[in-house]
Parts: structure tokens; C-alpha cells; sequence
């Protein structure tokens, strides 16, 4: 609502003559713009958080908010303690009268509709999180004018339509968290130099990625659960500091550039995608765990992956022998899972009699061989024990 300074300061001159003196610190156009707020929410069950909200004293008292001077600069919306019930209702356009706000959170409620445009006014806000809760639509573009913002989360929410280009635009944004909603259409370009996280798993996202899609910034990175296709290996070069990938469950293809395995990172998970070629890491791999699972990856296991204590290299076109340091690190338990079914892979030297620590898993069904040791495998592995010869002869051929 759109209000003259002239109606509020004779608001403001009512409010003293009624005896409100502590009301008259607040801007008088945030005190009425906190009014509409107050009235589009209402406790969840179990929540008390609202009852503080008593518009006959002063604002900057109530739970949740801060102000600075005469302005609000801090709005958290809800009982930030962990477990407690959130809000129910509407985040009402006269939000986008709080001129000063620099923070504004919502916890996980059952806050629903679309996000006001009006929010776009908030040019000095820094940080936008709005979390698990049922907000639908689309993200406005006009929240490109939020010059300010670092950090923009609304994840596990109900938003459609795309990622807008203008987002992307934002010059000083340190996170982006968009996981799990409906969001369709392609990545744009990030180009904050400061992105250092991107998460937007579990949409439904789609196209390639340019090499110059991500700044050199970025650390934690997470596009799983979408449809994005393409080769990543320009793109992943230009990445040197990710600690945190996550690439799964997309359509991405090409090769697997060898420098992804010097990351400093703990998991890397590329599994269920398209990639193809030979896969080369260019020393000893020390990430924990690596799963390549369900790609068209060909060539022979490379050695270097005897290090790595959780590997899934199951559903691809691996060839040859598996390297005995494989065995060395299974007996040892040094290595804890190593799946490889589902290849065609010839053999692997290790003795019939040989003991499998309980806390290794070895599967090595439906390979080009006969599995020399009997040992647990996924349910998901079928029953066979080994290819069929003809798939075997086509194969190497």
C-alpha cells in the first residue's frame, strides 16, 4: 500500500495524542506495512510466536524484528527454534514497504501463494530465505533489483517457471539455494565473482551448461535430480576450488576430465548420467567416495582408484582384469564397498578361499566371468551370475 508522508505523519501525531508514545519510534510507513504483514499470518498450531506482535507498543520489541533508528532492518517470521510449528497464510505486498530491511526469513511453515512483487523494493536487503514452506509460482524477475543480496533461499518450496536471468545478474551473491521445487527451463549464467554456493537439485532443469555458466568461485555445487545434458569437462576445468559436486541423475555426457579427481572433496557423485570414454585420473585417488555408476564408461579400471574407500563403478563398460591392489584393499577392509557388477569385466585374482572382512562388499555379478568368491550383492543386481557368452564375444569385438 502506497501511503503520502503527509496521511502517516498525521497517524503518527494521532498515535501521541492517544497516549502511544513508545509507537511513535518506528517510520510510521513501517509500522503500518508491519500491520498488513501481521494481518495476512496467523500461528500454526503450537506456535506462539504472533503473540508477542501487540501493535500498542512499540514494534522494534517484537519477536523476531530489529530495527535501526526509526527503520526496520531485521524481519524473522516465525519461531526460529528447531522442531517448532511455523506460520500459516500469505507474505502481504506491504512487505515491500520495509525499506531498511537487509534480512528477512520466513521459517518452515505453511506460508503459501506467490512471492509480491513488491519485494523488489528491498534494494538494501542482504539476505532472502524463505524455506520449506508452499510458496508457488514463479520468481519474479524484478528481484534482479536486489543489488544487495548474498544470499537467496527458497528451497523446498512449490516455485515453477525459470531460474530468471536477471538472479543470475546479481553482482554480490555468495548463495544461491533453489533445491527442490518445480523449476524448469536452463541454468543461467552466475556471473557474482563471490558464488561460492549453487544448489539446485531436484528440479527440472534442462539444456547444456556453458563453460562460463559458473564463476571460478563456486566450492559447493549440486545440479542432481534434473535433466541437464551436455559435456561438463570445459566447465568442471574452470572450477579448481569445488569441495562439494554433485552432478547425478542428469543427462550429462563426454568424457570425465581427469582434473575432477584432485578436488578436495569427499564424495563425488557423477552417477546415472551419459558420460562415455576411458576414465583417467592423472594420480592416486584420495576422494572417500566415488560413484560412476550407470554411465557408458569403457576401458579398464584404473588403478588409482585402489584407493578410494566407497567405489561404485557398477552399470558401465569396464573391460579387462580388476587390478589386484583392489584385492589387497578389499582383504585389508581398506576398501569398503567396491561394486563392479554389470560389466564386462574377465577376471579378477583373488582366492576362492579368501576371506571378506564383514565390513567390505564386493559384487562382481554379471561380468564377463564366472565370480570366483560368493559374496553379497544389491537386490538391484538381478541373479545372474554372468553375462551371456555372446554378449561377451559382441563386446570385444
Amino acid at each position: 500500500m502506497l501511503i503520502s508522508h503527509e496521511i502517516c505523519w498525521i497517524l503518527l501525531l494521532l498515535l501521541l495524542q492517544c497516549g502511544s508514545l513508545a509507537v511513535a519510534i518506528l517510520n510510521p510507513i513501517d509500522f503500518l506495512a508491519l500491520q498488513s504483514v501481521r494481518k495476512a499470518l496467523d500461528d500454526m498450531p503450537g506456535s506462539n510466536y504472533l503473540s508477542s506482535w501487540d501493535f500498542t507498543s512499540d514494534p522494534c520489541n517484537f519477536a523476531g524484528l530489529y530495527c535501526d533508528g526509526d527503520k526496520v532492518v531485521t524481519l524473522n517470521l516465525g519461531d526460529p527454534r528447531a522442531g517448532s510449528p511455523g506460520l500459516i497464510g500469505r507474505i502481504d505486498p506491504a512487505i515491500g514497504d520495509l525499506s531498511g530491511l537487509a534480512e528477512l526469513t520466513i521459517v518452515p511453515g505453511r506460508i503459501i501463494g506467490e512471492l509480491p512483487s513488491s519485494m523488489s523494493k528491498l534494494t538494501n536487503l542482504r539476505f532472502l530465505g524463505i524455506s520449506r514452506n508452499f510458496i508457488s509460482g514463479q520468481i519474479p524477475e524484478s528481484l534482479g533489483q536486489l543489488k544487495e543480496l548474498r544470499t537467496l533461499d527458497l528451497s523446498y518450496n512449490q516455485l515453477t517457471g525459470k531460474i530468471p536471468a536477471t538472479i543470475g545478474a546479481l553482482p554480490a551473491l555468495s548463495n544461491v539455494i533453489l533445491c527442490h521445487n518445480h523449476l524448469s527451463g536452463s541454468v543461467p549464467k552466475f556471473s557474482s565473482k563471490t558464488l561460492t554456493r549453487l544448489d539446485l537439485k531436484r528440479n527440472d532443469l534442462s539444456g547444456p551448461l556453458s563453460s562460463d555458466s559458473l564463476p571460478e568461485s563456486i566450492q559447493y555445487l549440486s545440479l542432481s535430480w534434473n535433466r541437464l545434458e551436455g559435456p561438463v569437462d570445459k566447465l568442471l576445468t574452470g572450477l579448481p576450488i569445488l569441495n562439494y559436486i554433485d552432478l547425478s541423475l542428469n543427462r550429462f555426457t563426454g568424457y570425465i576430465p581427469p582434473i575432477i579427481f584432485t578436488f578436495p572433496i569427499t564424495t563425488l557423485q557423477l552417477q546415472r548420467n551419459q558420460f562415455t570414454g576411458p576414465v583417467k585420473p592423472a594420480s592416486q585417488v584420495t576422494i572417500s567416495t566415488v560413484d560412476l555408476s550407470f554411465n557408458r564408461l569403457y576401458g579398464e579400471i584404473p588403478a588409482l582408484f585402489s584407493t578410494v574407500q566407497n567405489l561404485y563403478l557398477n552399470n558401465n563398460r569396464f573391460t579387462g582384469q580388476v587390478p589386484g591392489s583392489f584385492v589387497d584393499g578389499i582383504l585389508t577392509a581398506n576398501i569398503q564397498v567396491l561394486y563392479l557388477q554389470h560389466n564386462y569385466l574377465t577376471g579378477i585374482e583373488i582366492k576362492p578361499a579368501a576371506e571378506i572382512p564383514v565390513s567390505s562388499s564386493l559384487c562382481l555379478q554379471y561380468n564377463c566371468m564366472v565370480p570366483p568368491v560368493q559374496t553379497p550383492c544389491p537386490l538391484k543386481s538381478g541373479k545372474e551370475k554372468t553375462r551371456p557368452t555372446t554378449q561377451c564375444i559382441e563386446w570385444r569385438g
